[in-house]
């Protein structure tokens, strides 16, 4: 059964419309923030940009997924995933309807089609000891994955998503990406692509770092200059990039080189009132739509998506 709700937070329909219309540029006027709940989620953690002001978010604990819309602020239960599935980063393919979900501590990764709410598959990317795929990103092939515990990276192709053999492991050499205490810290977290997913682009929890990978050779490099601890998801549009920060309750807004060798922080986004221990993000234009993942209260019982500026 579906669950559906209003945003918690009112805010002025005109203030939000001048937000979202793609035809304002990207300096428009700020609005206030927004909270929407996802109501029945037990936690989260994932986020992702469908299609049009269209969101999907995680019960990270549970796995289900929930849609909603950043314009109306509704929410609803759309996939209500089998029992000991978890639900971590995730990302949409408009072109297929398919939502690609990192699994977490399984090792595993889900796909499902939006549309028909079907599943389509259960991927194992990895049955090395401790794993914990983290996040996802998408490019013109198919999805790369990270692994918070191992400097590895997973490949799976668009074409192969029920074949096993398909799956590409990329081992990363660098030691400094292995962890001393696999049991306690993280490593690699957020994920994104850039340059037609010729450049990944990776954050580093314990290292407080993003590096730059390349996907035919594994080769890594820190990008310099850039220091986000906490860091969890990131985002890449172009030369910018958004770093979630969760227990530093922020996100910061860096411009990259290039090259993607070297970054400087633009700016910090902060909500004071609103932000909980924030783990990832979607872009809707030049707005940010952030999950609450409320890790500092695990007796919570309600958990949100919080809406505001990308600050372009």
């Amino acid at each position: 059964m579906r669950r559906t709700v209003q945003r918690r937070t009112a805010i002025a329909f005109i203030a939000l419309m001048a937000l979202l219309v793609p035809t304002l540029p990207a300096a428009a006027a700020p609005f206030a923030d927004t909270v929407i709940d996802l109501v029945g989620a037990t936690s989260a953690e994932g986020i992702a940009a469908g299609t049009g002001t269209t969101f999907y978010a995680g019960d990270l604990e549970l796995g289900d997924i929930y849609q909603g819309d950043i314009r109306t602020g509704m929410t609803e239960l759309l996939i209500d995933a089998p029992d000991g599935r978890m639900a971590v980063g995730m990302k949409f393919d408009a072109g297929t309807n398919l939502l690609f979900v990192a699994g977490g501590a399984a090792g595993n990764a889900y796909v499902y089609n939006t549309a028909t709410l079907e599943p389509i598959a259960e991927i194992t990317l990895t049955t090395l000891p401790g794993s914990f795929i983290n996040d996802v990103t998408l490019t013109p092939r198919g999805a790369w994955f990270t692994n918070s515990k191992y400097p590895e990276l997973y490949f799976v192709p668009f074409d192969g998503l029920d074949d096993p053999d398909a799956i590409v492991t990329l081992s990363l050499t660098d030691p400094g990406l292995v962890l001393e205490d696999p049991a306690t810290q993280f490593g690699f977290n957020g994920i994104a692509s850039a340059k037609g997913g010729n450049v990944l682009l990776v954050a580093h929890s314990q290292n407080q770092a993003i590096y730059t990978v390349a996907p035919d050779t594994g080769a890594s490099a820190l990008v310099e200059g850039v220091s986000v601890p906490n860091v969890d998801g990131i985002l890449v549009r172009g030369q910018q990039l958004w770093a979630v920060q969760n227990f530093s309750n922020q996100i910061s807004r860096i411009d990259l080189a290039k090259n993607f060798s070297s970054g400087v922080v633009e700016d910090v986004i902060i909500n004071e009132e609103a932000f909980q221990i924030p783990t990832t993000a979607a872009l809707f234009g030049n707005t940010l739509a952030v999950v609450n993942a409320k890790f500092d209260e695990p007796t919570a019982t309600i958990f949100e998506v919080v809406l505001v500026p990308a600050r372009l």
